[in-house]
């Protein structure tokens, strides 16, 4: 048998959202096991999975140490469109693949609610995995009696605009620059403005976003990495769009726009890439609505490379999941 996982890329934080609001997005990583009896695994080269680890690899172990129970032999093989540090959730969307991968291999042992603990556990926190693992705009936190999840609706149309170095820049350096007190009003905004970014996306009033997208608690200390940010939030804006701001702790740039002001954004984009002499892909997204999805076939179906292509059209042999309700 075989079994492919496509998983998306997330950007955390939504401006004023620090590890609890994430939104999924249409750059995927899959993951592809062929069980043939031998313990082999064909593993990208350090550094394409991130910090020189098989995320992916260690996550499927980690799952089969948990339910007490060995891998078969497989071959698993991991290509990702997800560019490393750059705050696009590719930790996140390796771990997620592995649990996936592994959990259907042995026969589902974990309830979706028990990958994305475990995701959570093995990320350390749960923006990126919960977006990777459900789709669309998820809010995500500790709770008192445990994780919470949930969705956030997003009623009308919006396209992802990203500004995307070629430079990586690492969550450990962007939370160094963090101080550890804020003050009373710097919290009192924070809490606001994520209301208001709820409000405005489950009530489709986008013009709302460009206050709500504002953050006062970690985009000013980590603009001293990123030169760059205050004026591509500026041209984001400029150039039409609803809202912008640091994907994830970046060095990435998320704006988020009508899918009719996405050229005009992306074109103010490019001048700030001109400006700074970067390195740097524009990218426009759109909003990858389905979270991970896992795909088994049996020995005498298609091959891997047949199926990648129809991956989309086989509805009846995809399993879906959806944010967990308590």
């Amino acid at each position: 048998m075989w079994l492919s996982v496509r998983v998306p890329a997330s950007s955390a934080n939504l401006g004023p959202g620090f590890d609890s609001l994430a939104i999924a997005l249409s750059r995927y990583l899959t993951v592809t096991v062929v069980v043939d009896g031998r313990a082999r695994v064909d593993a990208p080269s350090p550094g394409e999975i991130g910090d020189g680890r098989n995320l992916t690899l260690e996550a499927m172990q980690g799952l089969a140490r948990l339910v007490g129970r060995e891998l078969p032999g497989c071959l698993v093989t991991v290509d990702s469109a997800i560019p490393v540090a750059r705050g696009l959730g590719s930790s996140a969307a390796a771990i997620v693949g592995g649990l996936l991968a592994a959990n259907a291999m042995l026969g589902n042992p974990l309830t979706r609610d028990g990958i994305w603990r475990l995701a959570w556990q093995m990320e350390g926190h749960g923006d990126n995995v919960t977006a990777a693992l459900f789709g669309g705009v998820v809010l995500a936190l500790p709770g008192q009696a445990g994780p919470l999840a949930q969705q956030v609706p997003i009623a009308g149309a919006l396209r992802a605009v990203l500004l995307i170095p070629e430079q990586p820049g690492y969550t450990s350096a962007a939370r160094a620059v963090l101080p550890v007190e804020v003050s009373r009003q710097v919290a009192v905004v924070t809490a606001a403005r994520c209301a208001l970014l709820v409000l405005a996306l489950s009530s489709g009033q986008f013009a709302l976003l460009s206050e709500a997208m504002t953050d006062e608690l970690h985009q000013p200390h980590r603009a001293q990495l990123y030169p760059y940010l205050v004026d591509a939030l500026a041209a984001a804006r400029t150039g039409g769009a609803y809202g912008a701001c640091l994907s994830g702790s970046g060095p990435s740039v998320l704006a988020l726009a009508a899918p009719e002001a996405v050229e005009s954004v992306r074109r103010e984009l490019a001048r700030v890439v001109e400006r700074y002499r970067l390195s740097a892909e524009i990218a426009v997204l759109d909003i990858a609505t389905e979270g991970a999805r896992v795909q088994v076939v049996s020995p005498w179906g298609p091959s891997p490379t047949d199926a990648a292509h129809r991956f989309g059209r086989l509805a009846d042999e995809v399993v879906r999941v959806s944010p967990p309700r308590d």
